[in-house]
């Protein structure tokens, strides 16, 4: 059986280089390894039903699930790119790393995402504490019954406990859940210490892959988007669901500036409650030729 850094190029081995020139691609999407609501192989399935080419799994802090979507990818004949998004700090934001086509076998990696993914249960506990002191009353047992899968890589993030304030009728929706109590400025907010995006980008590089920002018209700072770029990303994530038309002009001619890979992806995590979390899968796209500038040079 092939290890899953094998998976990464033999679809393309098999069928040519050629193979990525052509179709578009969703290049940011979450399974249930982190907090998403299908299985990695169903991205797939339903990126392919979507017409598209390509699709990238790019779960929070782990890449538990791309070897799933690797291995679907090659069942049904559509190109998955090896993904993850990296929960960074700089300035007191939140700020998103996007990784593409690391080594997803490497070790020194996957113990630093191990790491994260420590600092990512202590926010859950920090946040789930500040919900009991306002009367909320959920226990982080609840969150992790939600689950679908009892994994040590697999990530728990915030809409896992929003799930359960919808559930124990404590809001409605997975949104009134952020705007009140789990976002940037909801009451049981917590960010406890993480690391810069400046190690995350360098963790990428290290792992042989390319790093990107993501959605950079969220963070409401262009000043610090700015010196994210200068340290040395590959790519900006110009389009992305949540970002306006004015964004993407602007982040366009940004990565421009800078000669970054235009990126784009739906950020797409499923479907709660009937309401699609983000964006649809394949709702954001970019060429398949972005696919073949994010893959990493060939050793000779």
């Amino acid at each position: 059986m092939m290890e899953a850094s094998e998976l990464v190029f033999h679809r393309a081995d098999d069928q040519g280089a050629d193979e990525t020139l052509y179709g578009f691609a969703d290049l940011h999407t979450h399974s249930t390894a982190s907090d998403g609501t299908n299985a990695p192989a169903d991205n797939v399935r339903l990126a392919k039903e979507s017409g598209l080419s390509g699709i990238s799994v790019t779960d929070h802090d782990t890449v538990a699930g791309v070897t799933e979507a690797l291995e679907e990818g090659m069942r049904i004949g559509i190109t998955v790119i090896p993904g993850v998004e990296i929960s960074t700090v700089a300035q007191g934001r939140d700020i998103h790393i996007l990784g593409y086509y690391m080594n997803i076998d490497d070790e020194k990696f996957l113990q630093r995402l191990s790491d994260l993914r420590r600092t990512r249960n202590l926010r859950n506990e920090l946040m789930i504490e500040k919900l009991n002191q306002l009367g909320v009353m959920i226990r982080l047992e609840e969150v992790m019954a939600r689950l679908t899968k009892a994994k040590a890589d697999e990530t728990v993030g915030r809409p896992h406990i929003a799930q359960v304030l919808i559930d124990k009728g404590y809001v409605a929706t997975m949104e009134e859940a952020f705007d009140r109590y789990l976002g940037s400025q909801g009451l049981a907010y917590a960010n406890p210490p993480r690391i810069t995006p400046y190690e995350a980008i360098q963790w990428i590089r290290e792992a042989g892959g390319r790093a990107v920002l993501a959605h950079p018209g969220l963070y409401n700072q262009d000043d610090l988007v700015t010196a994210i770029i200068k340290s040395g990303v590959d790519g900006l994530e110009v389009y992305h669901s949540d970002h306006s038309i004015q964004n993407e002009e602007k982040y366009a001619e940004l990565a421009k500036a800078y000669q970054l890979i235009v990126t784009g992806g739906s950020d797409y995590h499923g479907e709660r409650n009937g309401i699609v979390f983000h964006g649809a899968l394949g709702s954001k796209r970019v060429p398949m030729s972005v696919v073949q500038q994010l893959k990493p040079p060939v050793s000779p």
